[in-house]
């Protein structure tokens, strides 16, 4: 996973190059290069801690926005022994925007939703670069229902750079979607955890964003808007998101802190795109251990507490 380096990485692909390179020569040549190896291990592990210990909030969002990060997808496929995906919101259409399924986690039946963005050129148009259309959020809510049904947990991924904001989204009631799945989510009588693995901008990261418990991975970004768009507003120059991004405080230290969110999941050294499997694993065990804990909760208190949960939030006077 090392096609695409960030600025900030650069220095520690360069170490991590010629620690490969004298593996190779130490191989090759038969010849003893272990401390010397070892004192360079040592070394880009020290940088990498150091690194990634003073990220700014900018960073944290380019870390979140590497086009390497895995994506719902791929968490599906390492955490769960199947997974059968079901399309359409049976109004209007399917959206590639928003997978939607039944899954099964260990000997846990579950139902999972989640935003999916492209790879290629090609995947990045059938996904709509992760923007969904109303029919997406229809598509997850069904899914929901389901899930409340038949008394299964609903486990929701968010990434996304904000919901579609086309003229046929608006035609087809994306407001609408987006406020009746906050809606009915507040409501659904089971466990809801919901994980923000990367971008979490806007409605379209709340449209299938309300549940019991909110982690967010060690670099993503959780607003109101993207960095981009506030600068744009702000200063009429979508060129100073950098600084937008200080000012808004959307890292997950900063939400955690503001009561926002429930906990941080870390990530794998050097982030979540440098080892898919760590990154899984992680996930999963907050995901069992949390199904676990909530699956003790009557379904009424589940409710209560989840609505009072994102009743609290925020400041406002009477």
């Amino acid at each position: 996973m090392q096609g695409f380096i960030l600025d900030f990485e650069k220095p520690i692909f360069e170490l991590e190059k010629r620690i490969r390179e004298m593996k190779d020569y130490s191989s090759s040549e038969n010849m003893k290069l272990d401390d010397e190896i070892k004192t360079l291990e040592d070394k880009v592990d020290k940088l990498r801690q150091e690194t990634f210990a003073k990220l700014t909030r900018w960073q944290h969002v380019q870390l979140a926005r590497h086009p390497q990060r895995p994506y719902t997808l791929d968490y599906i496929e390492r955490i769960t022994q199947s997974f059968i995906e079901c399309h359409g919101d049976r109004a209007y259409g399917d959206d590639p925007a928003i997978v939607a399924g039944l899954a099964v986690i260990d000997d846990e039946h579950v139902v999972i939703v989640g935003h999916q963005k492209g790879r290629d050129t090609k995947q990045k148009i059938y996904r709509n670069f992760g923007m969904p259309h109303p029919e997406g959020y229809r598509k997850a809510l069904r899914l929901m229902k389901l899930a409340a049904k038949f008394n299964k947990p609903i486990i929701s991924f968010v990434d996304t750079i904000g919901a579609y904001p086309g003229i046929g989204a608006e035609e087809r009631g994306q407001a609408e979607a987006i406020a009746r799945n906050l809606f009915e989510m507040s409501h659904l009588p089971v466990p809801i955890i919901i994980l923000v693995v990367g971008e979490g901008a806007s409605g379209g990261a709340l449209g299938i964003g309300v549940g019991d418990r909110v982690f967010m991975l060690q670099n993503t970004w959780y607003s109101v808007i993207s960095p981009e768009g506030c600068a744009a507003i702000m200063w009429r120059d979508s060129g100073k998101a950098e600084q937008a991004a200080e000012a808004m405080k959307l890292s997950a230290t900063d939400l955690l802190k503001l009561k926002l969110i429930d906990e941080i999941i870390p990530e794998p050294k050097g982030g979540a795109h440098r080892n898919y499997d760590e990154a899984a694993r992680l996930v999963k065990n907050k995901i069992m251990e949390t199904i676990k804990e909530l699956k003790q909760i009557p379904p009424e208190q589940l409710v209560k507490e989840r609505i009072d949960k994102f009743s609290k939030m925020g400041v406002w006077y009477e």
